[in-house]
């Protein structure tokens, strides 16, 4: 596992070059909440918004997730955990505030991009309001 990278992936490049080109401008790898270890891919801290771009395999995707073949209990278990973190980020973060967005590896990244705009941009035009 080692091997495998925490950041700079090559879907969160593209998801961050597709969210570039929208013109919208964020901060990669930050914790949302300072007292809490959890990092999102993508931020935007004047309207509270953190994107996580989660691996099918890593986070279980309904449409992708395979079951392990070799030591599967505990690849089940890892994921599910994965998943219980991931609900737990969402309620954390909600409750102080932010706007969660969440995009599977699979999807397409420009749909991805489009929808973190709305909410980026809704954000902001609640905030002004």
């Amino acid at each position: 596992m080692r091997s495998n990278k925490g950041r700079d992936t090559k879907p969160e490049r593209a998801l961050r070059s597709a969210v570039h080109a929208l013109g919208l401008r964020y901060r990669v790898s930050v914790r949302p909440l300072r007292d809490v270890r959890r990092t999102a891919d993508l931020v935007f801290t004047r309207v509270r918004v953190a994107v996580f771009l989660d691996g099918c395999f890593w986070h279980g995707c309904p449409e992708h997730h395979t079951i392990a073949a070799t030591n599967a209990v505990f690849w089940a278990e890892k994921v599910e955990t994965n998943r219980a973190r991931d609900r737990d980020t969402d309620r954390r973060l909600a409750d102080a505030g932010w706007a969660v967005v969440r995009v599977w590896e699979h999807e397409d990244i420009g749909s991805a991009a489009e929808r973190i705009r709305g909410v980026v941009l809704a954000r902001r035009a609640d905030s002004a309001s």
